[in-house]
């Protein structure tokens, strides 16, 4: 261990759906973080909770020939600790308990319930120890699609007509939940409410095939979102926290299209197994009004919900020239392929340095109120 380095630990994996896709994007990061300014503590959470540490080797988590990597290896169970000079790792054996050295920064490279939702954020918090990301309430609001269209609402957006199905609303009354969802116009996107990377999700054509839909989506949440489909142009926009009092930074907007027919919406597979199934461009063909006014609707969304670090806000563009706020993702994809990153690299900050960034307005920012 060096002292004169940040240790930065790298958090990936975790309990949700979303940990193979977590665990590429940790893949990147590896590759990618400069070495000379940083040292490198890989730390997986497999699917059950469990936390080992493991070897510094990005190839063991990348993408390859379409198969999922996941993290099963638990021989090295470790614990992060605190006292009120450091956070340290702690390596827990049959021999007992070893002081792995201080951590100074965590990278939280998890995606969904468990990591991205405020839990994580909370534990860290308790931890006293500095993270890159959102804090705990906006990481929560931003992972569930119901109060995150609420917040947005409130901050005066336009939003798309949708119906929430609680789980007790569906155990008490599912007829009744149906009929709630009459009004919408079809197609609908039913959606597990706290659930992303588009797993659960299902597009819905007729009213028949709503019920079979929502248990889909249950398998993956109990609380659903059924959303009437916008017709538009997705257009997402990157996000990034200024240092100390700077404004917000905004990327330039890039436009998601599904390229395959055989992909009716940009689904899981679309994202991450399929690499010809979607178009990314950066920057979107759009004017120059358009290109300004969406950079502005970014840095509001990420602003109403006091987010910090990084956001990939997604938007529908209309015909009629109308921006409807989609979603915020406060943990978006990172692999270098990614939205966020390429969105960024076409704004002048490129991949190694974006994650310098990232890590620097972490160690800048203090633990607890702010």
């Amino acid at each position: 261990m060096t002292d004169n380095k940040p240790r930065v630990l790298l958090l990936f994996g975790g309990r949700s759906s979303e940990h193979s896709v977590s665990c590429v994007t940790a893949a990147g990061v590896m590759k990618a973080i400069d070495k000379d300014r940083f040292e490198i503590v890989p730390v997986g959470i497999t699917r059950q909770g469990q936390w080992t540490l493991l070897e510094e080797n990005p190839q063991d988590w990348a993408l390859n020939t379409g198969q999922l990597p996941e993290i099963t290896d638990v021989s090295h169970p470790v614990q992060l600790s605190s006292d009120p000079n450091k956070t340290s790792l702690l390596s827990l054996s049959n021999a007992g308990v070893t002081d792995l050295g201080r951590i100074d920064v965590v990278f939280p490279l998890l995606h969904g319930p468990f990591g991205e939702d405020g839990s994580l954020q909370g534990m860290l918090e308790m931890a006293g120890v500095s993270y890159v990301g959102s804090g705990i309430a906006a990481s929560a609001i931003g992972m569930d699609k119901h109060f995150m269209k609420v917040a947005f609402e409130s901050a005066g957006f336009n939003v798309g007509p949708y119906v929430v199905i609680t789980n007790k609303q569906w155990l008490r009354d599912s007829d009744e939940a149906l009929a709630r969802c009459e009004h919408l116009e079809f197609p609908l996107f039913v959606k597990p409410t706290r659930a992303g990377s588009s797993v659960g999700i299902t597009k819905v054509e007729a009213l028949s095939e709503l019920r079979a839909a929502i248990e889909v989506a249950r398998a993956e949440d109990p609380k659903v979102i059924v959303e009437q489909g916008i017709v538009g142009r997705e257009i997402e926009c990157g996000v990034l926290e200024g240092r100390g009092a700077l404004h917000t930074r905004a990327s330039m907007p890039g436009e998601v299209a599904v390229a395959d027919s055989g992909h009716t919406f940009y689904d899981f597979e679309a994202k991450y197994v399929d690499g010809t199934a979607s178009q990314l461009t950066c920057p979107a063909n759009l004017s120059d009004d358009a290109t300004a006014e969406i950079r502005e609707l970014a840095v509001k969304a990420f602003d109403a919900l006091d987010g910090e670090g990084l956001s990939r806000v997604d938007f529908f563009y209309t015909p009629d020239g109308e921006w409807i706020i989609n979603e915020i993702n406060t943990m978006p994809g990172f692999t270098p392929s990614s939205m966020y990153p390429q969105m960024w690299a076409k704004t002048g900050i490129e991949y190694s340095a974006l994650i310098d960034e990232l890590i620097g307005l972490a160690l800048d920012r203090k633990i607890g109120l702010r």
